[in-house]
């Protein structure tokens, strides 16, 4: 089966997501800083989003681009990655809307959690569909870095109950250690070519 459809869909999704989340950002009153501060918590929650939508849509990207052929079941677990994904906005808004209170903060992690178990489920989904001598099995080896962030997203979660800021720093971590793309699939694929 052909992945550019997929890869066409998931592009769509995404930019929809971003959409959403960008008309959610209300204008604020008034023409002086002051007018401002309100909306911060609310453009912040917006910002950190944005990055973990991209991240997502990067190495999404990258994924595809070493998978050489997929199924039905990597269809529906790219479906069910979209699914959690398509909850950000959601997520984002009650948080920024309220100012990071523990709940909020907490159901954003569990969103953050669930789309990274999705994502897990998919790498594994095409591994299993690729067999184990493909390019992005070698690529992607033990998969520390999707490990950890699993670990911090659960740790987050009931942390924001204690400290919603150690929680949302948490998040800001797993944003900064996938900031930069997975470049083991970028070196397997140029190593091969």
């Amino acid at each position: 089966m052909s992945k550019g459809r997929l890869e066409a869909f998931t592009d769509g999704v995404i930019a929809i997501l971003i959409t959403i989340m960008v008309l959610e950002l209300k204008v604020p009153h008034g023409t002086d800083w002051d007018a401002l501060s309100p909306v911060v918590p609310v453009l912040l929650t917006y910002v950190l989003s944005f990055v973990f939508l991209g991240i997502y849509w990067n190495n999404h990207h990258h994924m595809l681009h070493a998978t050489e052929r997929i199924n039905g079941k990597v269809l529906w677990a790219n479906l069910h990655l979209l699914f959690w994904l398509s909850l950000v906005p959601f997520a984002t808004g009650w948080m920024g809307e309220n100012h990071f209170e523990a709940l909020p903060t907490a159901v954003y992690g569990m969103v953050l959690l669930l789309a990274g178990v999705a994502y897990t489920v998919l790498l594994r989904t095409i591994l299993a569909a690729q067999g184990p001598s493909s390019k992005l099995a070698a690529a992607v080896g033990s998969d520390v870095k999707g490990k950890i962030s699993l670990l911090l997203y659960g740790a987050a979660i009931p942390l924001a109950f204690v400290n919603q800021w150690i929680a949302d720093g948490l998040y800001v971590a797993v944003a900064l250690i996938w900031l930069v793309p997975d470049r083991r699939i970028e070196a397997r694929i140029t190593a091969e070519r």
